[in-house]
This record gives structure tokens, sequence and C-alpha cells, in this order.
């Protein structure tokens, strides 16, 4: 049995449509009043979007519901799928722990209150049924105030055996006017040797070298190799990873066309730079891990030796996988839980 590490999936956006239907429908119905039945509200749901700004505002209609005393029902679901559906052995959930504390405290009270909702998303993804090794990103937010995103760092340093890195979201066409902030920011982050990774690169508006020196991984990554080949020589040289989302560039209009990428790992290849197939949002777009690498395949944009060769990227740059290698220990098609004390 083949067993996938995925690297980049949202918290917000990793809630598949039909879960997200029936807690509305107990819990919160006037979210979805306006919708006639299931198939029209998933139609809204997962449909592709004009730009990035209008796809992630998708991402407000599940924050709003995942509390600290909803996010243990979301994230029982989401592990219950991963391992069931998907073969996942390692997940990196990311989310801005911010935009889940409740809207009518202060600041400060909210800031406070970040340090629960990374409790919770902990101990809330470590299920035994379903022992798959998983880890938290943490991410600034480009719509958050300085000492915000600076106490997501803070946070992210005093729970390293919950968080593994830290990353920054929000859009990546919203970062020039405050680039010394993030530049401040992650530098600090690898001052506290936290790893690090960021959404860049993902559009042609979002294009920042500048930050480039202070990413472990790249959170997509995918104009680099289409417009910017020169950059790909360092890429390889300091091993850092992209992390490809193929769905999310059709679903935000990124690109017209999944074959688009062909062009993205044939030039990765060709300059070994790895890449690391990711879902995103797999709620969003109704989608699960593997059925990224297949529609990879069968669109001819990857051949199996290079489909062989993401998946052990994958493995290979997990931040919180114990040996940064591809899972040797099965026994009977399940996945040998690792001693805690590796994941520290």
């Amino acid at each position: 049995m083949t067993l996938y590490a995925e690297l980049h999936r949202h918290l917000g956006g990793s809630v598949v449509p039909r879960v997200l239907w029936r807690y509305f429908q107990r819990h919160s119905t006037e979210l979805i009043a306006r919708f006639v039945d299931y198939p029209e509200f998933e139609e809204f749901y997962t449909r592709s979007r004009n730009t990035l700004d209008e796809y992630l505002e998708l991402h407000t209609l599940v924050e709003s519901v995942q509390t600290v005393d909803t996010l243990p029902y979301f994230i029982y679901r989401l592990i219950r799928g991963a391992y069931i559906f998907e073969n996942l052995a390692y997940l990196e959930l990311r989310y801005t722990p911010y935009l889940r504390t409740p809207e009518h405290l202060s600041q400060s009270q909210r800031i406070d209150k970040m340090a629960e909702i990374v409790d919770v998303v902990g101990r809330s993804s470590k299920l035994s049924e379903y022992p798959i090794v998983t880890s938290q990103i943490l991410c600034m937010h480009s719509r958050l105030p300085y000492e915000v995103n600076k106490a997501i760092v803070d946070l992210a340093a005093q729970n390293r055996h919950y968080v593994c890195a830290i990353d920054i979201a929000g859009g990546d066409s919203h970062y020039a006017e405050r680039m010394e902030e993030w530049i401040e920011l992650y530098g600090y982050a690898r001052s506290l040797s936290l790893n690090t990774t960021g959404h860049l690169y993902e559009t042609t508006a979002g294009c920042y070298p500048q930050l480039l020196p202070y990413l472990m991984r790249i959170g997509h990554g995918i104009q680099i190799p289409l417009l910017y080949p020169e950059l790909l020589k360092d890429l390889a040289k300091d091993n850092q990873c992209l992390e490809v989302c193929p769905t999310t560039y059709i679903k935000t209009g990124t690109l017209e066309d999944i074959r688009q990428l062909k062009l993205v790992f044939d030039r990765c290849f060709d300059t070994g730079v790895d890449i690391a197939i990711c879902t995103d949002n797999a709620g969003l777009h109704n989608m699960r891990l593997p059925f990224e690498y297949e529609n990879l395949l069968t669109h001819d944009i990857i051949n199996f030796e290079q489909l062989q060769a993401c998946q052990d990227a994958a493995f290979r740059h997990a931040f919180a996988w114990p040996y940064a290698q591809r899972p040797a220990s099965l026994l009977n098609g399940l996945l040998i839980p690792q001693p805690a004390k590796a994941l520290v």
C-alpha cells in the first residue's frame, strides 16, 4: 500500500462539503438558508473562482465555525478521511490561530486565547484508531497587525511539541506594503530555530525574491519555474522544496489548464529542485491527495519515476517526520506509529 505525506493542507479548507453541510444543518442553519439543497451548496462551495482573493473568502465561512468547542468535531472527520481514503502517513495542518478566537474579545485577549486553539488542534489530531503523524504550521496573515503576527511566531516557538513551522497566508499579492515586517518576522523565526514556509510565487503578483532566503520550503512557488527559472539553481543549492497544489491553480484562475504545470515540473526536475505534491484545500476542491498524483500522471505532466520522486520528496521535506524518509514500518498494511519523543 502506498503511503503519502501531505505538507500543504489548510484547516479552513480541509472540511469536505458534506461534513460542513451536516454541521450547518445541525448548528448554523442561517449560513445555508439561501441554498435549496445540498447539491446547490456543494456547487457553490467547490466551484472555481476568478481570482485568488475571491477564492480565499471561502475560508472565512469555515473559520467562523471552527471554534475551540467545534474544532475536535472537524478534525476528527478530517483525520478519519485522510487515513481511510487517502492513505496519509503524515499530515501538516496549517491555519491562523487568531482567526479561531472569539471576535468580540480585545486583540490582547484573542492573542492569549491562541494557545488554547493550538492545544485543542494538537490533542484532537492524535487519534489512536487513525495513526497519522500530524503537526501544525501556524500562519501569520497579511491582514493581521504586526503584534498579532509576532505573537503567532512566539506561540510556535513555545509549542514545538505540536507546531513544526510558521507560514504567511492571506494572498501573496498583499505582502509588498509591509515587506520589512515580513522580513523581520521571518528573521526572528529563524533566530528561534523555527522551520519556515510561506505562500509565495503562487501568482504573478506575489513574486518577492527578498523573502526567499528565509524560507525552507515555498508554498506553491510555481511562478519561479514559469517566470524566473534563473532562481531555480539557488533553490536547489539551498535544498528548498516547492509545495505544488495542482487543483488550486485551476480553482483560483491562476492557470487555465493543469497541463501548464508540465513546464513547472520539467524545469524543477532538470535543475534538481524538489516538489512535494499537495492538496492545499482538499474540502474546497473535493479532492484527495492520491488523485492529485493521478491527475498529473494521466495528463502526462509527470511520469511514474517522477511521481515516485515527488512522493519521496514530501517525506524528505516533512518538518516533523521522524526520520526524513518514506515510512518503512508497516504491519498488515497499517502504519506503526513512531514514539512520540521522536517527533519533538
